[in-house]
């Protein structure tokens, strides 16, 4: 067995075959992603420490057609598949895990519209974006106190303020969730950034995630039209259907590829260091020797969190995939299996996460505190987004499925 921590690419999960007559295949995105990933490493510390908003860089997802990947061939799009969409977030997350959020909350909020809403609707937004290139932003988490969707003798308007969301500084669209109000229904919503009454500003110094673009959002009297509601977020059974419910898993196991590609990462460049030489323990063995036990065994143990995590995540995925095919034949235990198969993969990863770029900082020894070698990047980044999104939860929903029968809870990532 290769002990080596595998290259994003090799270890992420693998896709049904290439279907060439719908898009380019997974082969030919997998090779983008690689390219784009390479191009972002080059400058990713100056990048990372002058936490500009990603103009620049989501130019270069919009150049490459990643923005497009999910959409239908047919469409205008990239015509590839959720397999390969993870593949491509986690392989840029090992180079740049704010852009990979950026890449991966862009993907979720755009293609949701498929669950969300009628065939017809959704092909054209898709269309849309395809055609405009548009990069989405934001998110459907619930949030205190919730936008409010009114409707007002001109017709519908969102009110309030969102503290946080993915993208908001360079997003084409933004999509949040709203309540109606009088019935308090939870509804997902795609506004235009620059239509009258939002106002976005940035996050107050970030200290991880710099690229993400988050920010804060204000809908004042915004007007919103019947196309604009992308469809409602209700938990109830008789409302959310078991398809629609698949929303939940697929926004976590982006999550859990964001986590992956970050672990990858940090252990890919923290071996470059320890096989040029440069070791903080055991003076006596000769310098450059790769024969450190400690080291060894660091890189044993994050090697397996990391692996243990990607197969986890290989279940998942597969059990989506399935869920997915189904269709409206999808019954509500598929669905809550599926949950809670993500529940699992998403502990696994940030465990495998915190770990990684916690102690692969201990291996490469004084030399990491260098703000110039930027290793700190990778720490703050995995921290700021587990904050937002703790494990916690899930390890009671994973504890409640499994002793219980409790169907996971339809949460949705920020």
């Amino acid at each position: 067995m290769d002990v080596e921590t595998a290259a994003p690419s090799d270890s992420a999960p693998q896709a049904e075959p290439e279907r060439e007559p719908t898009g380019p295949g997974r082969t030919h995105w997998l090779r983008v992603a690689r390219e784009t990933a390479d191009d972002l490493a080059t400058d990713a510390v100056a990048r990372d420490q002058a936490a500009k908003p990603p103009f620049d860089e989501v130019s270069r997802l919009r150049e490459s057609g990643l923005l497009s990947l999910l959409v239908p061939a047919g469409s205008g799009g990239g015509g590839a598949d959720w397999a390969t969409a993870y593949a491509v977030v986690r392989e840029i997350a090992a180079a740049d895990a704010a852009v990979a959020q950026l890449l991966g909350t862009h993907y979720f909020v755009s293609w949701s519209a498929r669950l969300l809403t009628g065939p017809s609707a959704a092909a054209e937004l898709e269309r849309r974006s395809a055609a405009e290139q548009w990069c989405w932003g934001g998110g459907f988490a619930r949030q205190d106190p919730p936008l409010i969707l009114a409707r007002t003798a001109g017709g519908q308007r969102l009110e309030g303020r969102q503290s946080y969301v993915t993208g908001v500084l360079v997003a084409d669209r933004i999509a949040v969730r709203a309540v109606r109000a009088g019935t308090g229904e939870p509804l997902a919503v795609a506004v235009d950034p620059a239509r009258h009454g939002v106002a976005v500003d940035a996050q107050d110094d970030p200290f991880g995630q710099r690229l993400a673009a988050g920010g804060g959002v204000e809908f004042a009297s915004v007007a919103v039209t019947a196309d604009d509601v992308l469809g409602s977020l209700s938990a109830e059974e008789d409302v959310l259907s078991p398809m629609a419910s698949l929303a939940s898993p697929l926004g976590r196991l982006m999550s859990v590829q964001l986590r992956l590609g970050l672990a990858e990462g940090v252990l890919a460049e923290a071996r470059e260091y320890s096989r040029a030489g440069r070791r903080p323990w055991q003076p006596e063995w000769p310098a450059g020797s790769p024969q450190d036990p400690h080291v060894l065994a660091a890189y044993g143990e994050l090697t397996v969190l990391t692996r243990s995590a990607s197969a986890l995540a290989g279940q998942a995925l597969e059990a989506l995939q399935g869920g997915l095919a189904r269709g409206d034949d999808l019954g509500y235990e598929e669905c809550a299996e599926i949950s809670a198969l993500a529940a699992v993969a998403e502990v696994a990863a940030s465990t495998a996460v915190r770990e990684s770029t916690t102690r692969a900082l201990d291996v490469i020894g004084p030399r990491s505190a260098s703000a110039r070698l930027g290793l700190d990047r990778f720490w703050r980044n995995a921290r700021a987004h587990t904050l937002y999104e703790p494990v916690a939860p899930r390890l009671r929903d994973v504890g409640d499925y499994y002793l219980n029968g409790t169907h996971p809870p339809f949460t949705l990532p920020v």
